[in-house]
């Protein structure tokens, strides 16, 4: 629905982006997954994507190194390395991998590519609080270092209960509620009052009406940050939604960019990421 009220969705309407509200995209994977059909999963039909949205940056997490055990992380790499003024990768967390001391030190020497940590709780079967991932994110909270998890309503591995257990464990982490709890709108907005790192990534909340305005509500636009699953679901229909909702073009803003700087700021290579 076209807002009357805001200027930004005026302006995006007329042009199809938005030249003065660039956008940081936190929840990106990249590569084909198994039988899905998803026509822009290379790393160059997402710049094409992103270009079209003036999504500014993307942090990913590729799906060989989700799933793939032997990958070692090395397509994620090389994606950063031929575009980093684009893209920074999460680094795969899987407990089922064979050698995590070794995962831990392919982080640590990659500090051009790798921002945080990713993991899969309900994928995987194990608990973001399980003693395997404790040398990750022991070394994230010393270095306040971001962690997209992936959560989902009243999941054991990863749901709302586990989460607060794990940011009571590690309360220096930039915890990511990617999907935000799905489903647990309410109790995600009460763990943003108790946890002031924690932060609602919108992927899957943007598919339906209601959530949004509730965690909008709830918790604030300070502490929602834009996301898409890209390739998965499309960037324009999620920029769209923030649009179309009923709230300030200052509350855009907040979702669509400012939340983003305020969280990366600190780091040198987005000082120069952002001249």
């Amino acid at each position: 629905m076209l807002n009357p009220n805001s200027e930004l969705a005026q302006r995006f309407w007329e042009k199809g982006r938005l030249d003065d509200c660039p956008v940081i995209d936190f929840h990106g994977h990249m590569q084909e997954w198994r039988s899905c059909f998803m026509p822009r999963d290379s790393t160059e039909k997402m710049l094409q994507t992103m270009d079209e949205c003036n999504v500014r940056l993307l942090l990913f997490c590729g799906h060989l190194s989700l799933h793939g055990l032997c990958s070692k992380h090395q397509f994620d790499i090389a994606a950063v390395r031929r575009h980093p003024d684009r893209f920074r990768a999460y680094f795969a967390l899987n407990g089922n991998s064979p050698d995590l001391k070794a995962d831990l030190q392919r982080f640590l020497d990659n500090p051009d590519v790798f921002v945080g940590f990713k993991t899969l709780g309900d994928y995987f079967k194990i608990k973001i609080t399980d003693d395997r991932y404790a040398p990750f994110f022991e070394h994230a909270n010393a270095h306040h270092l971001p962690f997209l998890c992936h959560t989902w309503g009243n999941s054991p591995f990863n749901g709302h209960e586990e989460a607060a257990r794990f940011m009571k464990k590690y309360p220096d982490i930039v915890f990511i509620a990617g999907h935000s709890f799905h489903g647990c709108w309410d109790e995600a907005a009460a763990l943003c009052a108790d946890h002031p790192n924690l932060h609602l990534e919108l992927t899957a909340v943007l598919l339906g009406s209601g959530p949004l305005e509730r965690l909008l509500e709830k918790a604030g636009s300070e502490r929602l940050l834009f996301g898409t699953d890209l390739p998965w679901f499309d960037t324009h229909h999620g920029i769209g939604t923030i649009l179309s909702t009923d709230m300030s073009d200052d509350d855009r803003h907040n979702i669509l960019h400012r939340n983003g700087e305020r969280l990366l700021g600190r780091y040198p290579w987005f000082q120069e990421f952002r001249r």
